[in-house]
């Protein structure tokens, strides 16, 4: 043999060493000893209201194996806790089922199970709390998950019509597909309590009359059908676009919506008038917000607000054409999350191009603009019936004819805090809005707010939608 094939023979021998060296890094050998068990990722896995019949958003957990051995999972189940059969369905390895065998885990290595549940209906009005555990079962040794959900019965109204008088009742959500109309010459009333999930693109058309009359205590909600949460503890509510929005027809008046939490929509309220003289939405002590387009537009309409909270949009706050509006003790604020803001706050749009409709006449008293994006479109009213009185702007500026004994370049002190989610327009303490406003803009019927805090037990009343209520901000 040559040195040269000596040396050739060296390197490959070399080779095949390290080679066995690296793969023998994995152990093929299966670990039987009990001590050798599982660990997880969670310690629970939690759903939150699930709508029964209905499929929900999947969970996921991770299960490690430790040991440096491989190891079996000689039984991976379902137990249901209350006997009516299994709730909850997982997904291991690629396989959708509620009982495995025999699933190898590799030394130091990890797996993920998927959660689904379909909770059958309860036949209750309340929420149900649903009790399951997955079971694993490992070298003898068993371990156990529990896994919950609440399971909530509801009213499914697909593309319906609303053609006579209705009520709807606190008893049950009620899941909206497509579109609910409520046609001409029909009212449609939602008592205190009452719910209305919007699925996806889902949206309320109101060509008769809506009366949305929620309380202090059980206000109605408008909101999406989500009802996990998105990431953590952060639910679908910081989230816009999930449905269509409310749309009030041309000819439909009359319209309340008291106490009303709407949010989460695409394109909020848009109300389209045809007679500005007679009133087609009533606002009061409700809050509207997080939409993906305006919270509330308004078009040749007449609109009246008290007490109201208007926040977080993509474009606009309140965008007005023409019509008539007065808000009253109410704030727009705009620190939506999810777009670079470039529309005002307040849009306002005196007449439509072709001069078509009456020009605009419009009163705000007693509220707060504020937020990341500028306060208004329009710098100057001059010779318009637009009055601003008593208002707050984080903007400088000086008051005019149109602009009275307003608060400029002044600071409302939310207690917002954008980068935690949290959307809270109260006033802290320093608030310059605390005592800020004129009392005598102020309606009897807008005296108390939408917490039941009196605006009138003070000297000076508070700009906004709330009233300062003094807190220990440690």
């Amino acid at each position: 043999m040559t040195k040269n094939s000596f040396y050739w023979l060296w390197i490959v021998a070399v080779a095949l060493v390290g080679a066995m060296s690296a793969t023998s890094c994995i152990n093929d050998d299966f670990t039987t000893s009990p001590s050798d068990v599982l660990a997880f990722s969670v310690d629970s896995v939690k759903f939150d209201t699930v709508i029964t019949a209905m499929g929900t958003p999947t969970k996921q957990f991770v299960v490690y194996n430790r040991s440096k051995k491989q190891i079996n999972i000689s039984s991976i189940k379902i137990e249901s806790n209350d006997g009516t059969g299994a709730h909850f369905y997982l997904n291991v390895d690629g396989m959708k089922g509620s009982e495995f065998h025999d699933v190898e885990i590799r030394g130091e290595d990890s797996i993920f199970v998927f959660v689904e549940s379909v909770v059958d209906a309860t036949g209750l009005d309340e929420p149900l709390e649903v009790k399951d555990r997955i079971e694993f079962v490992t070298n003898g040794v068993t371990q156990t998950l529990a896994v919950t959900a609440w399971g909530q019965d509801v009213n499914i109204l697909a593309d319906a019509t609303i053609d006579a008088s209705t009520t709807f009742s606190d008893k049950k959500p009620y899941v909206i597909y497509d579109t609910l109309r409520v046609a001409k010459g029909a009212t449609l009333t939602l008592s205190p309590g009452t719910r209305l999930l919007f699925h996806d693109k889902a949206a309320l058309k109101v060509e008769g009359r809506l009366l949305a009359r929620g309380s202090r205590e059980q206000p109605v909600e408008f909101r999406g059908d989500r009802l996990d949460r998105v990431v953590g503890m952060f639910s679908f509510d910081i989230m816009s676009g999930q449905w269509g929005g409310v749309y009030f027809e041309p000819g439909s008046t009359g319209n309340e919506m008291s106490y009303v939490n709407m949010r989460g929509s695409r394109n909020g309220v848009v109300v389209v008038g045809n007679n500005p003289t007679l009133r087609s939405l009533h606002l009061f002590n409700s809050v509207l917000r997080n939409s993906a387009s305006t919270v509330l537009m308004a078009v040749n309409a007449r609109v009246e607000a008290e007490g109201t909270e208007l926040s977080d949009a993509a474009g606009s706050i309140f965008a007005v054409m023409a019509g008539r509006v007065h808000f009253v003790n109410c704030t727009l604020a705009n620190y939506y999350l999810f777009a670079a803001l470039e529309d005002p706050i307040l849009s306002v749009f005196l007449q439509d191009d072709d001069k078509t409709l009456a020009p605009l006449q419009a009163q705000f008293d007693n509220c707060i603009f504020y937020g990341n994006i500028e306060e208004l479109n329009i710098g100057d009213f001059t010779g318009n019936d637009v009055y601003l009185r008593n208002c707050l702007f984080k903007s400088a500026g000086t008051d005019d004819d149109n602009f009275i004994s307003c608060k400029w370049g002044a600071d409302p002190k939310f207690f917002t805090e954008r980068e935690k989610y949290i959307f809270d327009y109260r006033l802290r303490n320093t608030s310059d809005a605390i005592a800020a406003g004129n009392r005598s803009l102020c309606p009897a019927s807008a005296r108390y707010d939408r917490y039941g805090q009196d605006r009138w037990a003070r000297d000076g009343i508070d700009i906004g939608a709330y009233v300062w209520v003094p807190q220990n901000e440690e």
